[in-house]
């Protein structure tokens, strides 16, 4: 089986579009590193989970990649704290309980924390998707505009069981 790394923010639901209007709210300056990385810090993930919308019913769309029996699966995701993880895999758990949750420190690349060769990785984050392909993996694109970045590119997550991985990348 093929491992499958799936991001969270982005990919399974929209919480870059909840957390920005929430920095905009506060009034905090984007431009501002360290302001930024305290907000994350001290944001109530309880909440955000809460209002935040699920991308494209990937919930009903993960179970379907999980039925096929095609991948191992993993949550791969950055996290600012320890708030943010607790949340998210609480999320996960409210739906599956043998899907493994990853919590990354954004400090470190998800490259550092998984064995990415030969493994895949679906992210809404290029950065990320050039690191994987570096460290010998296959990156993903998901972008509910379609926007590939020079990446193969879904828009739904279970669009991953049309494509052929037999010849790797």
């Amino acid at each position: 089986m093929i491992n499958l790394y799936i991001d969270f923010d982005g990919v399974l639901m929209d919480t870059i579009t909840t957390s920005y209007r929430l920095l905009d709210e506060a009034q905090i300056d984007r431009n501002n590193a360290e302001e930024i990385l305290k907000f994350y810090q001290t944001l109530n993930w309880e909440e955000v989970i809460e209002v935040t919308p699920i991308i494209n019913d990937s919930i009903n769309r993960l179970q379907r990649i999980k039925d096929s029996n095609r991948f191992d699966i993993s949550i791969l995701t950055h996290v600012n704290s320890l708030a943010e993880i607790i949340e998210k895999v609480k999320f996960i758990r409210r739906y599956f309980h043998d899907i493994t949750v990853i919590a990354c420190p954004k400090q470190i690349s998800k490259t550092k924390m998984v064995h990415a060769k030969d493994a895949i990785l679906i992210d809404d984050y290029a950065g990320n998707l050039a690191e994987w392909q570096e460290a010998g993996g296959i990156s993903i694109k998901f972008s509910p505009t379609l926007n590939d970045r020079g990446f193969r590119c879904i828009d739904k997550i279970d669009q991953i069981l049309e494509m052929d991985f037999s010849n790797g990348i």
